[in-house]
């Protein structure tokens, strides 16, 4: 029996025609593959629509939640209106929409009183579009000859309670998962489970964190032991660069769990690398590709990808960030100063993006968005007050308007030159770097420079190295 599982992003079902055209996927695969499984994500800009009323009603404010509710009454109903021929069916959606957005109400409501919310209650606010776009898309299938119901993914994704990132419990969702699914697959019933959403094993309502949808649908692969698992979104597959900066960038056909781990943590709108670990680990095939495109090859992720040698991929930009540099010379040979320097950050709830330290080890510096810059300088200020004081350290500073540029590709391991290539391509244009990092993978290089030169170093290197 071969497996599919298919999961479909929130521009995949943003208005009634991407519903439709999902529904037209869908449909084709099921009569090309024995089982088919669906995982669907909110409409576009559902979730941030039901987060921006909760966060306004914690704050005070009673009437931006009553918006939020209108607005995503009436857009949900416009879809069922619009898609949904049969009367019985579009009443029984229309009262499910009714029902969970009077759900989100209440809790606006009682978080408005209390002026406090949870992370819990939080999880219990933004998990109702998927809920709705999976029953939707249930009953649009179903109407267009395809057997389909929706499914809970409370009844099948059982989580710890780290409400809003919650981890899956492996062994109790793959018992689950197959309870509940399996006995539908032999009936030939198509599931549609919604993306992003779990439960602890006492029932309570969690969600899977950033790429939450995708997870689900690598858990799905994983639990059902699946031939293949194909993510759905609004490109056509993993790009050399952003295309709205390079606009001659093209898909990557193959690339590695790696390589789409440094690319989602340098910026690139890949997927989460946790969120596909599971079908990676189990060897099952992963494809990026495009609902608008189906036709299209996509980009297949593998374990590891054969490379060329000295290949560069792609090469990506994060923006907004700043550069914290601590700089004396009484640091030489002085154990402890990086330590206490990232332990401070960390004390701020920061992330580093990219560090770098000279050799004398005269200073250092390293990359975190400019929002915590601030707060990052004055917590290193008071950790290190006594060098300081006595001059061991000359200055601790941010740079702001800072950007960074990272060429990613595993091919450029061992591969002399591929630096050489990378900077001779920025020398052209008359781009300085600021500060350069290299990770001991040897799949990425970093650098950072100032944020006005962003586009033309993404630009140039795509032009240099890549094509």
């Amino acid at each position: 029996m071969s497996t599919l599982v298919m999961k479909f992003g929130g521009t995949s079902v943003g208005n009634a025609a991407a519903f439709l055209q999902v529904e037209e996927i869908i449909s084709q695969q099921a009569r090309d593959w024995d089982q088919v499984v669906a995982v669907v994500s909110a409409m576009s800009g559902v979730t941030d629509e039901l987060t921006r009323g909760v966060v306004s009603a914690v704050s005070g404010d009673a009437e931006t939640y009553h918006a939020v509710c209108n607005m995503l009454r009436e857009r949900h109903t416009d879809i069922v209106n619009r898609l949904v021929r049969k009367a019985d069916t579009r009443e029984r959606l229309i009262s499910a929409i009714d029902a969970q957005i009077d759900e989100y109400s209440s809790l606006c409501s009682s978080v408005h009183v209390l002026g406090e919310f949870t992370p819990r209650v939080m999880d219990s606010v933004v998990a109702r579009g998927e809920r709705l776009s999976a029953r939707i898309l249930a009953a649009l299938l179903h109407q267009e000859g395809t057997r389909s119901e929706a499914v809970e993914a409370t009844d099948l994704i059982v989580t710890d309670a780290t409400f809003q990132n919650a981890v899956p419990i492996a062994q109790a969702t793959r018992n689950r998962i197959s309870a509940r699914l399996v006995p539908l697959l032999a009936e030939g019933v198509l599931p549609v489970v919604a993306g992003f959403i779990a439960a602890t094993q006492d029932g309570l309502t969690t969600t899977l964190g950033r790429g939450g949808s995708d997870y689900t649908a690598a858990i799905m692969g994983d639990a059902l032991d699946a031939d293949s698992v194909w993510i759905f979104t609004d490109v056509d597959g993993v790009m050399t660069a952003d295309p709205r900066i390079v606009p001659d960038a093209r898909v990557i056909p193959v690339i590695s769990y790696t390589e789409v781990g440094e690319l989602a943590y340098f910026g690139a709108k890949v997927l989460h690398p946790r969120t596909i670990r599971p079908v990676i680990e189990r060897g099952i095939p992963l494809w990026v590709k495009n609902t608008f495109a189906p036709q299209t090859t996509g980009t297949r992720i593998v374990r590891n990808s054969t490379n060329t040698h000295g290949t560069v991929k792609a090469v990506t930009v994060i923006n907004d960030l700043s550069m914290i540099t601590v700089a004396g010379r009484g640091m030489i040979g002085v154990p402890g100063i990086a330590g206490r320097t990232f332990s401070a950050v960390a004390r701020q709830g920061t992330s580093v993006l990219m560090i770098s330290q000279s050799s004398s080890e005269q200073s250092i510096c390293f990359v975190i968005p400019t929002t915590s810059a601030g707060a990052v300088v004055y917590t290193l200020e008071e950790e290190m007050a006594s060098e300081l004081a006595r001059r061991d350290i000359d200055r601790i500073w941010a740079i702001d308007d800072i950007v960074i540029v990272t060429a990613i590709g595993a091919g450029m391991r061992g591969t002399p030159g591929i630096s050489a290539r990378i900077f001779g391509a920025l020398g052209q244009a008359g781009i300085n770097v600021i500060a350069i990092a290299q990770g001991s993978s040897e799949c990425s290089i970093s650098l950072a420079v100032d944020a006005a030169a962003a586009a033309a170093a993404v630009h140039q290197i795509h032009k240099e190295v890549i094509l």
